[in-house]
């Protein structure tokens, strides 16, 4: 059975399940940062950040099959990834439990992709939607970092976090490199799209 499609007024929702998970997820970020280096509690922060990672899927299942797709959800949620994974990323790094060779491969796959969507919003080009190879990478990475986290460098956390790691980043890579093609669609279409009407 497929998923209702939501009309285009429906599209323009504010008040959300999903967009309301996905500010939760936001609002609990000063909570990790206050465990990891006020409580220095580096299990606690773990766990709360594989928690908030874990909860990626839940807004955009419950958006999908319970007709509550809208058009801030699909720009919230993904900030609301993005940013969640860039902080726990530097944090863990300021916390010296990620080795940096990692952390520099993670963010740097990061800010290109998020620079390259910010480039192509910019330029008028139509959104596009994130690959599975994409949202396989930002799993694994959002489990690889707190492991690491909870090893601080030693103990089977931190043997557990390599492989993670090294699987996300390559599925995190993979999803870059194949959204050149989509976004020259993308910034075509979307630029014809904005013609047209400029025609009418």
């Amino acid at each position: 059975m497929t998923a209702p499609q939501p009309d285009e007024g429906r599209l323009d929702r504010i008040v959300t399940v999903p967009n309301a998970i996905s500010l939760g997820r936001l609002a609990c970020v000063p909570v990790f940062l206050w465990l990891l280096f006020d409580r220095e509690n580096r299990v606690g922060a773990a766990l709360l950040l594989a928690g908030l990672g874990a909860t990626d899927w839940v807004d955009g299942y419950i958006a999908r099959h319970f007709d509550q797709v809208s058009n801030l959800g699909k720009v919230l949620d993904p900030v609301a990834d993005r940013f969640l994974l860039i902080v726990g990323m530097v944090a863990i790094l300021v916390d010296g439990s990620v080795p940096p060779v990692i952390f520099w491969a993670a963010v740097v796959r990061e800010v290109l992709v998020a620079g390259l969507t910010l480039l192509l919003g910019a330029l008028g080009a139509r959104r596009i939607d994130v690959s599975w190879a994409g949202k396989a990478g930002t799993f694994l990475m959002m489990t690889a970092f707190p492991l690491f986290l909870w090893g601080h460098g030693h103990g089977p956390a931190t043997a557990v976090a390599w492989p993670v790691a090294i699987a996300g980043l390559v599925m995190a890579w993979y999803a870059a490199a194949t959204y050149v093609r989509p976004a020259l669609d993308a910034l075509r279409e979307g630029r014809g799209a904005r013609e047209g009407k400029l025609a009418t």
